[in-house]
């Protein structure tokens, strides 16, 4: 297809990606370190995240299951106007309401949304690109995620540090706004499915479709649910929770530095996922899932000299400037083994069963990061003065999980772009 994968359909997925991804980034980012700096407890800061994530995790395979019977593109524009509705709620409601209710409700709202929202792009995509061109188009639409996600807590840091929370949500609310009224214009090859019964049982059966195929036709992709679940438990909750925590309470760099410090160390983050997904897409003919662990390990053993650098007598900015190059890399190298996972599932799934195979995917890979949150917010909460430990017991755990990958991707040699 080559330059046809670029047609006015997928450059306007790829605009409203760049828009409400930027809005959710940002949003993301300034909620819950608002809540963090009035309370300074990372404990309550990894409870209210963890509580985030479980209307994600029950809302994918909802969503997953309505991307193969709806028009994606009416799922997506619906979502994004509801999404900036909740902002402008919150806005409304901020300084009348319990802070810690107002911040999980509203960010369990968010996040459910996103949950419901995410199985109709990635579902859109085999739609949208032709076979050879799936591993390129993934590789665009998590580049955009990436680069969104980069300059949404960067942007965001330097609002919300210079006039507070206000600006941020108003911005937002715009972003969510403008990226629903494009997708209007999007149109998404759709087919519609009959519908025999009631809708429980329709989506009983859809599930139960999706994890079959899972479990019996392709039982890689149950292997590799599992790896992404050790994952999130150990090392992306670990940075989730400790990113933020270690930057503005224990690194001793000032209120107003560290939040814009945290705000820049976000965006390196994203900038390692937007570094990823380029090499993903330019070394897409020879990148081999048969590989795939080698990345895996390379992440964790990026986490060691963080804990190193906790245990030294460094300046805070020191340690700040070793964990956010150390976290960098770790998002470069999870990036790329993210778009290979995606990109081998969406080759090897049946396009009507697209949408729940990969809610089902994103479901239960979501389901170990509240636990992961909340147990680090406890952990860096007991260890305080000790913070390299916990640090330490993440890098060991999530190297184990990488070493033990390897065994599943040997008998796999699949390129893509080739």
């Amino acid at each position: 297809m080559g330059n046809g994968l670029f047609k006015k359909d997928f450059v306007l997925v790829v605009i409203g990606q760049i828009i409400s991804l930027f809005g959710n980034a940002a949003i993301r980012f300034a909620m819950p370190l608002y809540l963090l700096n009035q309370t300074g407890s990372s404990a309550l800061f990894g409870t209210v995240t963890a509580c985030a994530f479980i209307p994600a995790i029950l809302l994918s395979p909802v969503g997953g299951i309505i991307a193969d019977r709806v028009n994606k593109r009416n799922i997506m524009v619906i979502l994004d106007f509801l999404t900036s509705i909740v902002i402008l709620v919150f806005s409304l409601l901020m300084g009348k309401v319990e802070l810690v209710v107002l911040v999980a409700v509203t960010m369990m709202l968010l996040y459910g949304i996103a949950g419901a929202y995410q199985p109709s792009v990635q579902a859109s995509i085999p739609a949208l690109a032709s076979q050879d061109n799936i591993m390129a188009a993934n590789s665009v639409i998590n580049t955009i995620s990436s680069f969104s996600s980069l300059t949404g807590p960067v942007i965001g840091g330097i609002l919300y540090s210079a006039y507070g929370l206000k600006p941020v949500l108003y911005v937002c609310m715009a972003c969510f706004f403008i990226s629903a009224v494009m997708e209007i214009f999007i149109k998404i090859p759709y087919k519609k499915q009959a519908q025999d019964g009631s809708i429980l049982y329709i989506a009983k059966e859809d599930l139960l479709k999706g994890l079959t195929f899972i479990r019996k036709d392709q039982p890689v992709i149950g292997k590799v649910l599992i790896i992404t679940c050790g994952l999130n438990l150990f090392l992306s909750a670990m940075i989730i929770t400790g990113l933020p925590y270690l930057i503005t309470e224990v690194l001793g760099l000032g209120e107003l530095q560290a939040n814009k410090l945290c705000g820049y160390a976000e965006g390196a983050l994203a900038a390692g996922g937007l570094a990823g997904g380029i090499f993903a897409g330019v070394l897409a003919s020879k990148l081999s899932i048969k590989k795939a662990g080698m990345l895996l390990s390379g992440g964790a053993l990026s986490v060691f000299p963080v804990s190193i650098a906790l245990i030294l007598p460094l300046p805070g900015i020191a340690v700040y400037t070793v964990m956010t190059i150390c976290f960098f890399i770790i998002m470069v190298l999870s990036t790329i083994f993210t778009i290979q996972m995606l990109s081998f599932v969406q080759s090897v799934t049946p396009q009507e069963l697209t949408g729940k195979v990969i809610a089902v995917i994103l479901a239960g890979s979501m389901c170990s990061q509240p636990l992961g949150n909340a147990l680090y917010g406890i952990f860096f909460e007991i260890c305080k003065g000790y913070e390299f430990a916990v640090i330490l017991f993440a890098g060991i755990t999530s190297l184990i999980v990488a070493i033990s990958s390897k065994n599943i991707f040997k008998s796999h040699d699949m390129k893509y772009g080739g």
